[in-house]
């Protein structure tokens, strides 16, 4: 593990965007609390294509819109247990994809669920800044940083 000294610092909350999934720009509370990286997801449709198990599932990227909506595809990479923080427990598609965060990215495995009655799409969990950054619970949006909302709306087509 790097020393502390060269770990990233991310506020509690960061924009970030899932290159590979086609999605611009998602608000994650970056969780300490969670093990695994959770994604909102609906309509999630496993299917097989080149002998590979894949998934198609959509998200609304953007907190308190439900009109913007993104297709997205990725490998299923397992399919998981999850216990969330209330002690439900769900099974889960696990995927792994690109997350990029300022100009810092690398790939986590994030598990499928919907979070339309959370406050953010996205969480980032332990696992995926285990050796990569530290959290300041005290900062909102360190790295990535926050954008007009006009920009916001340009990005999705609206």
């Amino acid at each position: 593990m790097k020393p502390s000294r060269e770990l990233l610092t991310f506020g509690w909350r960061e924009w970030v965007s899932l290159p590979e999934l086609g999605i611009p720009r998602i608000k994650a509370k970056i969780d300490t609390g969670a093990r695994t990286s959770a994604l909102h997801a609906f309509k999630v449709r496993p299917y097989s294509e080149g002998g590979r198990d894949r998934v198609e599932f959509c998200i609304h990227p953007l907190q308190k819109d439900n009109d913007t909506v993104i297709t997205c595809n990725a490998d299923i990479l397992d399919k998981r247990n999850v216990t969330d923080s209330g002690g439900h427990k769900e099974e889960r598609f696990v995927i792994r994809t690109q997350l990029k965060i300022g100009e810092h990215d690398w790939p986590i495995e994030a598990t499928l669920t919907s979070r339309d009655d959370m406050l953010f799409r996205m969480l980032i969990g332990r696992t995926a800044l285990k050796g990569r950054a530290v959290v300041n619970p005290a900062r909102s949006y360190v790295v990535g940083k926050k954008k007009a909302k006009s920009k916001d709306a340009n990005k999705y087509g609206r």
